[in-house]
Protein backbone atom coordinates (compact mmCIF):
# COMPACT_ATOMS: atom_id res chain seq x y z
CA UNK A 1 0.00 0.00 0.00
CA UNK A 2 0.98 3.65 -1.27
CA UNK A 3 0.41 6.71 -0.13
CA UNK A 4 1.42 10.93 -1.01
CA UNK A 5 1.98 12.86 1.37
CA UNK A 6 3.41 16.33 2.57
CA UNK A 7 7.33 15.62 3.45
CA UNK A 8 8.01 16.44 7.08
CA UNK A 9 11.67 16.97 8.63
CA UNK A 10 11.90 13.63 9.53
CA UNK A 11 11.60 12.87 5.94
CA UNK A 12 15.17 14.33 5.47
CA UNK A 13 17.40 11.71 6.12
CA UNK A 14 15.25 9.00 4.43
CA UNK A 15 15.17 11.59 0.90
CA UNK A 16 18.71 11.89 1.33
CA UNK A 17 19.29 8.04 1.04
CA UNK A 18 17.08 7.53 -1.65
CA UNK A 19 18.75 10.26 -3.54
CA UNK A 20 22.35 8.70 -3.02
CA UNK A 21 20.36 4.81 -4.06
CA UNK A 22 18.94 6.23 -7.24
CA UNK A 23 22.07 8.27 -8.16
CA UNK A 24 24.40 5.16 -7.60
CA UNK A 25 21.91 2.88 -9.78
CA UNK A 26 22.25 5.94 -12.51
CA UNK A 27 26.04 6.29 -11.96
CA UNK A 28 26.09 2.21 -12.91
CA UNK A 29 24.41 2.97 -16.47
CA UNK A 30 26.23 5.77 -17.38
CA UNK A 31 23.28 8.36 -17.25
CA UNK A 32 25.04 10.46 -14.69
CA UNK A 33 24.53 10.99 -10.85
CA UNK A 34 23.11 13.07 -8.43
CA UNK A 35 24.68 12.31 -4.89
CA UNK A 36 26.35 15.73 -4.38
CA UNK A 37 22.67 17.12 -4.00
CA UNK A 38 20.91 13.82 -2.09
CA UNK A 39 21.75 16.10 1.35
CA UNK A 40 20.16 19.20 0.05
CA UNK A 41 17.18 17.57 -1.41
CA UNK A 42 16.44 15.79 1.88
CA UNK A 43 16.79 19.03 3.82
CA UNK A 44 14.13 20.37 1.77
CA UNK A 45 11.75 18.10 3.71
CA UNK A 46 9.42 20.12 5.67
CA UNK A 47 10.30 23.51 4.87
CA UNK A 48 7.72 25.28 4.05
CA UNK A 49 9.69 27.23 1.21
CA UNK A 50 9.86 23.47 -0.73
CA UNK A 51 6.41 22.32 -1.17
CA UNK A 52 7.75 18.39 -1.13
CA UNK A 53 5.99 15.12 -1.19
CA UNK A 54 6.75 11.85 -0.20
CA UNK A 55 5.43 8.46 -1.65
CA UNK A 56 5.55 6.43 1.33
CA UNK A 57 5.41 2.87 1.24
CA UNK A 58 3.54 1.04 4.16
CA UNK A 59 6.50 -1.34 5.03
CA UNK A 60 9.41 0.15 2.93
CA UNK A 61 8.71 3.88 4.02
CA UNK A 62 9.40 6.38 1.36
CA UNK A 63 10.33 4.97 -1.95
CA UNK A 64 9.76 8.58 -3.47
CA UNK A 65 9.83 12.40 -3.35
CA UNK A 66 8.74 15.05 -5.74
CA UNK A 67 8.19 18.45 -5.42
CA UNK A 68 5.47 20.42 -6.87
CA UNK A 69 4.96 24.04 -7.62
CA UNK A 70 2.51 26.33 -9.30
CA UNK A 71 2.64 28.59 -12.59
CA UNK A 72 5.06 31.15 -10.72
CA UNK A 73 8.11 28.33 -10.42
CA UNK A 74 7.43 27.60 -14.65
CA UNK A 75 11.19 28.52 -15.88
CA UNK A 76 10.80 31.76 -18.37
CA UNK A 77 13.55 30.42 -20.37
CA UNK A 78 11.43 27.16 -21.09
CA UNK A 79 7.80 28.72 -21.11
CA UNK A 80 5.97 31.38 -22.61
CA UNK A 81 4.49 34.18 -21.03
CA UNK A 82 0.86 32.52 -22.26
CA UNK A 83 2.39 29.06 -20.93
CA UNK A 84 3.01 30.73 -17.43
CA UNK A 85 -0.27 32.29 -17.21
CA UNK A 86 -1.72 28.88 -17.47
CA UNK A 87 -3.15 26.74 -14.26
CA UNK A 88 -0.34 24.32 -14.18
CA UNK A 89 1.36 21.99 -11.57
CA UNK A 90 5.39 21.60 -12.11
CA UNK A 91 6.79 18.54 -10.69
CA UNK A 92 10.41 19.28 -9.61
CA UNK A 93 13.17 17.17 -8.54
CA UNK A 94 11.07 13.63 -8.65
CA UNK A 95 13.22 10.73 -7.60
CA UNK A 96 12.25 6.79 -6.25
CA UNK A 97 14.01 4.28 -4.85
CA UNK A 98 15.28 1.80 -7.66
CA UNK A 99 12.51 -0.71 -8.13
CA UNK A 100 11.14 -3.19 -11.08
CA UNK A 101 7.16 -1.62 -10.54
CA UNK A 102 8.13 1.79 -12.07
CA UNK A 103 6.48 3.31 -9.25
CA UNK A 104 7.34 6.86 -10.27
CA UNK A 105 4.31 6.27 -12.18
CA UNK A 106 2.00 6.91 -9.47
CA UNK A 107 3.37 9.70 -8.61
CA UNK A 108 2.89 11.16 -12.00
CA UNK A 109 -0.50 9.72 -11.88
CA UNK A 110 -0.80 11.29 -8.40
CA UNK A 111 0.10 14.82 -9.93
CA UNK A 112 -2.55 14.67 -12.74
CA UNK A 113 -5.26 13.63 -10.48
CA UNK A 114 -4.41 16.08 -7.78
CA UNK A 115 -4.22 19.07 -10.63
CA UNK A 116 -7.41 17.89 -11.75
CA UNK A 117 -8.80 17.92 -8.55
CA UNK A 118 -7.52 21.74 -8.03
CA UNK A 119 -9.05 22.86 -11.55
CA UNK A 120 -5.51 23.28 -12.85
CA UNK A 121 -5.16 22.61 -17.00
CA UNK A 122 -1.20 21.37 -16.70
CA UNK A 123 0.98 18.65 -15.00
CA UNK A 124 4.73 20.27 -16.77
CA UNK A 125 7.97 18.63 -15.71
CA UNK A 126 11.54 18.84 -16.92
CA UNK A 127 14.77 17.24 -17.20
CA UNK A 128 18.20 16.94 -17.87
CA UNK A 129 18.22 13.17 -19.28
CA UNK A 130 17.17 12.23 -22.62
CA UNK A 131 16.96 9.14 -21.64
CA UNK A 132 14.61 10.06 -19.05
CA UNK A 133 12.20 12.25 -21.26
CA UNK A 134 11.93 9.27 -24.11
CA UNK A 135 10.68 7.35 -20.69
CA UNK A 136 8.30 9.72 -19.97
CA UNK A 137 6.81 10.13 -23.32
CA UNK A 138 6.53 5.90 -23.94
CA UNK A 139 6.13 5.19 -20.40
CA UNK A 140 3.62 7.82 -19.22
CA UNK A 141 1.83 9.27 -22.37
CA UNK A 142 3.68 12.75 -21.38
CA UNK A 143 3.82 15.59 -24.77
CA UNK A 144 7.54 16.40 -25.30
CA UNK A 145 6.73 20.68 -25.33
CA UNK A 146 10.19 21.57 -25.99
CA UNK A 147 13.76 21.71 -25.91
CA UNK A 148 16.05 24.25 -24.10
CA UNK A 149 19.74 24.92 -24.04
CA UNK A 150 20.51 25.74 -20.79
CA UNK A 151 24.06 26.73 -19.97
CA UNK A 152 25.59 24.55 -22.62
CA UNK A 153 23.17 21.36 -21.70
CA UNK A 154 19.78 20.21 -23.14
CA UNK A 155 16.88 20.21 -21.04
CA UNK A 156 13.78 18.81 -21.97
CA UNK A 157 10.42 19.81 -20.83
CA UNK A 158 7.32 18.11 -21.07
CA UNK A 159 3.26 18.44 -20.37
CA UNK A 160 -0.03 16.04 -19.63
CA UNK A 161 -3.46 17.63 -19.33
CA UNK A 162 -4.50 17.76 -16.04
CA UNK A 163 -6.99 14.37 -15.57
CA UNK A 164 -8.60 12.82 -12.84
CA UNK A 165 -6.94 9.35 -12.73
CA UNK A 166 -9.94 6.73 -11.87
CA UNK A 167 -7.61 3.46 -10.99
CA UNK A 168 -5.21 5.82 -8.64
CA UNK A 169 -6.67 4.12 -5.33
CA UNK A 170 -6.11 0.68 -6.77
CA UNK A 171 -2.61 1.60 -7.74
CA UNK A 172 -1.32 3.24 -4.78
CA UNK A 173 -3.35 0.01 -3.41
CA UNK A 174 -0.30 -2.26 -5.16
CA UNK A 175 -3.37 -3.29 -7.33
CA UNK A 176 -2.28 -3.24 -11.17
CA UNK A 177 1.29 -2.30 -10.87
Amino acid sequence: MYQMREATASDSKPIAEMVRSRSAWLSARGLGECADTADEYGSQAGNPAFPVWVLEHETDGVVGCTSTYGNDALPPFAFSDEERAEPTLFLATTFTVPNPHRIGRLIAWWALNRAAERGLTWVRRGTGQEQLARYYQEAQGWDLLRVVDRRGAKVFFLQREAAAVPELADLMAGRGL
